[in-house]
């Protein structure tokens, strides 16, 4: 089958009828009609459509046997031009939603592509099957599979001495092994487009301790029996292109996933019952490479976006003179040249892992998941700061089709761009920083990556820094003997 287009993935999604529940209510016909889904739909099936151009298609796909062209962002790479095919089919796909979709598809196709790529590690380990994600993983490629994944446990007690002890589980659990397959009961957090793809992928984070029974791995379709998908508000402020230029096109949607005696299939289970399997899932395979390389290339794009709507404010308002303005571009540039300098030593750094495959260096990737939790939020203030009291005075698109046109055009028209434009740039600045959709994002960049401070604790803990210290050493016992 191969590549699907807009249409396809719209068709297909609508058909699985997932159980999702918004506001209280269960989401009955067609998901791409529901106004809190519709804009992120839309916008989802544009990438689809995007890899089918005739132009783009040698940039988008491969073909993985035969005429079969698939999703380049399953493509395993051998060597660097391979990982840096893989870097611009993601920037095409990344400048086409101006980086503010952190769950393009490439994400989670990259995912199941490093787990594929070291399913090995699993192999000759009981209650493993690495058989299991290479298959899934070619069903995936083959029929251009959508993803969303969820691993994040219920936060009822923090405490790292909370074992999570209840008569009825909070955190889902395996409560039963059967002929069939695994039963798995609870809950987990923060599935992002949860309930709008095709599969849903269940994994196990590392953490302080893990109980055998939360010890597991799986991928099942989004509408298995007993799977529920419940949603937050919706960030959309309207369908408007104008009054919420981005949240109308970008809103992806956050949901707590309710597993209720749901049936895994045992050729879906990837491990269970094996709580160092677990932990090896998450830190030896090359998961992080491949996906922190996927997001810092996202996150380089979107701050490529913040740049331009930042001299767009300043243009707009007249205030380039300035040198405190300067000096704040100026973040922004060194911000996004650190960031493309450390995706180039990534690649530059790549070396082929123990099965064959060319990983990214993680090291540079690492440092920038220590620097975009704090480097976006700052960025963000910026745009806030540049914009100042004109973020907080916009008047609608409606109300320039009114009475008070004249008014507007007259009072808020800008030095070289009329009143209905300056408004317009403005609200893009509001909708990116300050709106409900704005904060989501400032708040989803600076924890992305996970917990900022364990983040920092790992680059430190697995930076080489020995080879620093003997030259230190060395200088000082040079020095003695002199």
């Amino acid at each position: 089958m191969g590549i699907i287009n807009g249409k396809e993935f719209i068709d297909r999604l609508n058909k699985l009828e997932n159980e999702i529940w918004y506001d209280g209510e269960k989401i009955k016909g067609n998901i791409s009609d529901h106004p809190a889904f519709k804009g992120i739909i839309k916008t989802k099936s544009s990438l689809y459509d995007l890899q089918t151009k005739d132009e783009l298609m040698n940039e988008m796909t491969y073909r993985l046997s035969g005429n079969e062209r698939v999703g380049l962002s399953y493509l395993q790479p051998k060597t660097k031009k391979d990982l840096r095919k893989r870097r611009n089919m993601m920037e095409h796909w990344a400048r086409h939603t101006h980086g503010m979709m952190g769950r393009s598809p490439d994400y989670m196709n990259t995912a199941m592509m490093s787990f594929a790529s070291s399913a090995e590690l699993l192999r000759d380990r009981e209650n493993c099957f690495p058989e299991h994600i290479s298959h899934l993983y070619h069903q995936a490629a083959k029929h251009d599979l959508s993803f969303t994944h969820t691993f994040i446990t219920p936060q009822v007690n923090r405490s790292q001495s909370y074992f999570g002890l209840s008569e009825k589980p909070i955190s889902a659990k395996v409560i039963d092994r059967t002929e069939k397959g695994l039963i798995i009961q609870g809950a987990r957090l923060l599935a992002t487009q949860g309930g709008l793809t095709d599969e849903i992928l269940v994994f196990s984070a590392p953490k302080f301790f893990f109980e055998t029974d939360e010890a597991y791995a799986f991928s099942i379709p989004s509408n298995t029996t007993g799977v529920k998908f419940i949603t937050r508000e919706s960030f959309a402020g309207s369908d408007s292109g104008f009054n919420h230029p981005l949240s109308s096109k970008y809103e992806e949607m956050d949901s707590i996933v309710v597993f209720d005696h749901v049936l895994v299939p045992w050729e879906r289970v990837f491990f269970y019952d094996h709580v160092e399997a677990a932990k090896d899932f998450m830190t030896k395979t090359s998961f992080h490479a491949f996906t922190f390389h996927q997001v810092a290339i996202r996150q380089m794009i979107k701050m490529e976006f913040l740049l331009g709507v930042a001299q767009l404010l300043v243009d707009t308002i007249n205030v380039s003179e300035y040198q405190h303005i300067q000096e704040k571009l100026s973040e922004i540039i060194v911000g996004l040249e650190s960031i493309k300098a450390l995706i180039d030593k990534s690649e530059n750094d790549a070396q082929l892992d123990e099965y064959g495959y060319m990983r990214p260096s993680l090291i540079p990737l690492q440092v920038i998941s220590t620097i975009i939790p704090s480097l976006y939020p700052r960025l963000a203030e910026i745009i806030q700061l540049i914009g100042a009291s004109g973020m907080v005075t916009l008047p609608t698109e409606k109300a320039f089709d009114s009475a008070i046109r004249e008014d507007l055009d007259q009072y808020l028209q800008a030095t070289n761009t009329n009143a209905e434009e300056r408004v317009k740039i403005f609200r893009l600045a509001w909708d990116l920083t300050m709106s409900s959709f704005g904060t989501r994002q400032t708040h989803y960049e600076r924890y992305f990556y996970g917990d900022p401070i364990r983040i920092s604790s790992r680059l430190y803990s697995t930076y080489p820094k020995q080879g620093q210290v003997n030259m230190v050493k060395e200088f000082l016992y040079a020095h003695i003997s002199d």
